[in-house]
């Protein structure tokens, strides 16, 4: 890399089970305009922007074109959009902004499940031959992850129990779930209702800047020192779901494992993947895992990945963090994962 580039900036909704009131792009305004605030910049500074979302929650082809009313695309602007996870439109943005092409970018993201059956929906990215015809949902597919686990010994139920409690006792105050949450019944066993993410809608968006304009724009510029992401297998069938090499290799790619963390937002939607993902991470109980409550407080779709890594970059920015590891994930049972590592200037 030739250029230093950080995260700059970091604004989110408050998460909510439904935001029937309000569109996309009202929902999504009110963070574009807080987080640019932060910096002190307009829409016509910013030299690159990027999204992520789904037509499929949409329920429309091309509904991102809509999103731009909230942004400003006129004068005409430098613009991508990605089918994922606005983690991913942050790769991009990245790579655009280690070209030279741009100084600074907007990167944000939006989801509203609330409208339609989201473990329905999400069955649209399984295998389209011989898995999607089947319509396992996204819950039984992570119950048997969750089962593989419990099988090989490597947790319980009352271990996961524990994870679901103390991610919602997080004081974040953007959560939709704080506070002692019982675990409820089986949605499908081994999962109890608190090992599931609340289904909700929100939104989020960070600026990135380079160099010498990140520190001009922020006290403490959390500075991307590697980021990187990878794929498993798309057939359920060949993966040991106990594991999760795409994460390993994707974290030894953006240099996790050079030095420790302090802090790491992991994007597990259910109790499990925390297991899976300290193990593939190797995070051990010195390092403060999900401050946030992670998604099992809040798991806007689409927007829960960014959110992590805004997450860990918010706390550098206050002093709370030195080094920190931010993961998104995508698909079942963390068939796609991505990992950022960020670091504040020495104080």
């Amino acid at each position: 890399m030739t250029r230093e580039i950080a995260v700059v900036a970091f604004a989110q909704t408050d998460h909510r089970r439904t935001s029937d009131d309000r569109s996309e792009v009202e929902m999504l305004m009110p963070v574009l305009h807080e987080v640019l605030d932060r910096t002190g910049l307009k829409t016509a500074d910013i030299g690159f922007t990027c999204s992520g979302s789904s037509d499929y929650l949409a329920g429309r082809a091309f509904s991102f074109t809509l999103a731009l009313d909230g942004v400003g695309a006129w004068p005409p602007i430098s613009e991508s959009h990605v089918e994922m996870d606005g983690a991913w439109a942050l790769y991009e943005a990245w790579t655009k902004l280690l070209t030279g092409d741009a100084d600074t970018a907007l990167v944000y993201s939006y989801g509203k499940s609330s409208p339609g059956s989201l473990r329905d929906v999400l069955t649209r990215q399984l295998d389209p031959y011989y898995v999607a015809p089947l319509w396992p949902d996204s819950i039984a597919l992570a119950a048997l992850q969750a089962q593989a686990l419990i099988d090989a010994g490597e947790t319980d139920e009352p271990q996961l129990a524990t994870i679901a409690a103390r991610s919602r006792a997080t004081d974040n105050p953007h959560a939709q779930l704080r506070g002692p949450v019982p675990q409820g019944d089986y949605r499908v066993r081994p999962l109890r209702t608190g090992d599931c993410p609340p289904i909700g809608d929100g939104a989020a968006a960070v600026i990135l800047a380079a160099g010498d304009r990140a520190r001009d724009l922020c006290a403490r510029p959390a500075w991307i020192r590697g980021i990187d992401h990878r794929i498993e297998a798309h057939s359920l069938g060949v993966r040991d779901l106990t594991d999760s090499p795409s994460t390993r290799l994707a974290a030894e790619k953006a240099g996790a494992f050079e030095r420790p963390v302090d802090t790491a937002e992991l994007h597990a939607p259910f109790t499990a993947q925390e297991v899976v993902l300290r193990k593939a991470l190797r995070l051990d109980d010195t390092v403060r895992v999900n401050p946030s409550g992670g998604a099992l407080a809040a798991n806007p779709v689409m927007a829960a990945g960014l959110i992590r890594i805004g997450e860990a970059a918010a706390r550098i920015h206050r002093g709370e963090s030195d080094r920190a590891l931010g993961h998104a994930t995508s698909g079942p049972c963390l068939q796609q994962n991505l990992v950022a590592v960020l670091e504040g200037d020495p104080r």
